[in-house]
Formats: C-alpha cells, structure tokens, sequence
C-alpha cells in the first residue's frame, strides 16, 4: 500500500516517522520545507501538490491544525479532491467537526473514493513510538483494507461505526481530559496549601479513584515547571469549541463545558496562544501566589513502553 501523509506538525509528523520506520512507501506534503527534509533524508518521496500526491498513493492521510486548514487541503485547484479516482481511501486524522468531515466525505464519495475519520488519542509521546490509539469511523471494508498501516501508526485501534463517530468520540475525550486538568489545578492548589509532599500526593492520586491519564501524564511535566506537553491552547480551545459547538447543536445543554471554555480563554489571554496547554493549572498558582514545584519528574514526557504492532479492540 502507498501511502500520502499531509501534516508533518506535533503529531502527524510523529505518525508519518512510524510508517517509514516500519518501511511503508511513503510520500509526505507539509508547508514548511523544513519538517519534509528528514523525511526525505529517511527515504520518503514528496509531490509538489496535495492533487499530485493523491493521484500517486492508495491510502491519503491528513493530520492538520483546524478544519478550515483542511477544507482548504482538500478542495484547491490542487486539492486532495483532484487528484482522487476510484476506491482510493482518505482518512482524516486530525481533530474536526463532525458536520464538515460529513461534508467532505460526500465530495470524496462523489469522486469515487472513500472517506474514513481516524483522530487518535494518548498525547504525542505515544504517537511518536507508536503505541497511541486510533479511533476510526466510516465503511468497514475500508477500515479492514488500511488496518495493517493503522496498526502500525498505534496501538488500540477502534471502529466506532459510520463515518463521523470517529470525530464526534475524540471531541468527547478531548473535553474530559480538559475538564481533568482544569481540576487538578484546583487539586494541587489545595494540595499545596496544605503542605503536603506533592511527590507523594503525586503517587497518591495515581493509586486512587482520583486517578487519570491526565494526571499519570501531566501532572509529571506541571510538578517540573516545563509544562511542556507538545499540546498548546489554541489547540484546546479548538476542541473544546467543537464539543460545547456540538452540544449547542444537539441542544444539550451543559454546565461545565461552557466553564472549560471559558477558563481557557482566560489562560490563552493570560499566556498566549502557543502555551502549552498544561499552563492552564498556573491560573491557580498565581492566584494563590504558589507554585507547584517537586523533584525527580521529566520535563517532557517519554513513552518508555516498547513499540508494538497495534490491534482493533
């Protein structure tokens, strides 16, 4: 199988480095010269459009920041659209909005082709040795087909069902490992004042019902100071607009959704746009004048687990 990769960012690039690892015919697109040039040092090919690119593989891969980057990937003169013939495969894999990847599916239908949902899930340290998971709406023949590429990319791999459930699960699970980590800055911050040993509070809430991924994950990188969980709050925003968006549109009404929005707004305001999302826990140690600082923790996160080929679940 040949496979295009469009997005070579935090994540795609980590994805794409797991095909050519493991040896995939592999052909990447991205904007800036300069995340291309390992690929290609590596062994990969490049097109000089998206519309080129498409025409030369089987399965086309998009992994991009917004929607709208997406929408304008994949219907340019020299888009995906077309470059797509019959039973080529493109399979999103960036976090979107269920109604646009509905849309877009549709015109790849009407060339032919297949459309497939794919965001993954785990934070890029797991992308980056491919053990993150993947989630993938749309035509089962179609999952079946790329499943031994999906396999290599991650580690769990899960069919969710028609085209869009993808799209609508990972928004659901972006919202609550927000919500988890707007509380544990609340968590530390009372923690903190009560003078306990954040080391040990640390392995505490690990071994307890308060336990998350979210705190086996960044509560490492926020007890260390660097925050740097290669995920920013521009990107948190997206996705947590897209699941209040979607709430609004199934006209559910919610309660925290609206206050993670807005807690996070505040933190972009506060830090930029380009913070790293974890940073959202420093409203609480500046309010209360506090830090949340203890020894022996990474300042970025590895994945010390072995790579392994994935499986569907």
């Amino acid at each position: 199988m040949k496979v295009g990769f469009i997005g070579l960012g935090n994540v795609g690039g980590k994805l794409a480095n797991s095909l050519l690892r493991n040896k995939f015919d592999l052909t990447v697109r991205d904007l800036n010269q300069d995340l291309i040039k390992p690929f290609i040092d590596s062994g990969a090919k490049t097109a000089s459009s998206e519309k080129e690119l498409a025409k030369k593989v089987d399965l086309i891969i998009t992994c991009l920041p917004s929607p709208q980057i997406c929408a304008d990937v994949m219907e340019a003169k020299d888009g995906i659209l077309n470059g797509l013939s019959k039973n080529k495969i493109w399979l999103e894999m960036s976090t979107t909005d269920e109604a646009e990847i509905k849309r877009l599916g549709e015109k790849v239908i009407a060339k032919k082709a297949i459309p497939l949902d794919g965001p993954v899930s785990g934070g890029c340290h797991r992308a980056a040795t491919g053990n993150i998971a993947i989630f993938v709406g749309g035509k089962r023949a179609a999952f079946d087909k790329i499943l031994p590429a999906l396999t290599i990319m991650g580690r769990k791999i899960l069919h969710t069902g028609e085209l869009g459930s993808a799209t609508i699960l990972k928004v659901i699970t972006n919202y609550l490992a927000s919500a988890h980590l707007v509380a544990l800055g609340e968590a530390w911050t009372v923690a903190k004042k009560s003078n306990l040993d954040l080391t040990k509070a640390y392995k505490g809430i690990a071994v307890s019902s308060g336990n998350s991924f979210v705190h086996e994950t960044e509560s490492q990188v926020i007890l260390n100071g660097s925050y740097n969980i290669n995920f920013t709050m521009d990107l948190v925003l997206k996705d947590t607009g897209l699941f209040d968006s979607l709430a609004t549109k199934l006209n559910a009404p919610l309660e925290i959704s609206p206050l993670i929005v807005k807690i996070f707004k505040d933190g972009q305001k506060r830090y930029g746009s380009r913070a790293w999302s974890s940073m959202i826990v420093k409203r609480m140690e500046d309010l209360n004048n506090i830090n949340f600082r203890a020894n022996g923790f990474p300042s970025e996160l590895e994945d010390n687990e072995p790579e392994e080929k994935g499986y569907e679940i």
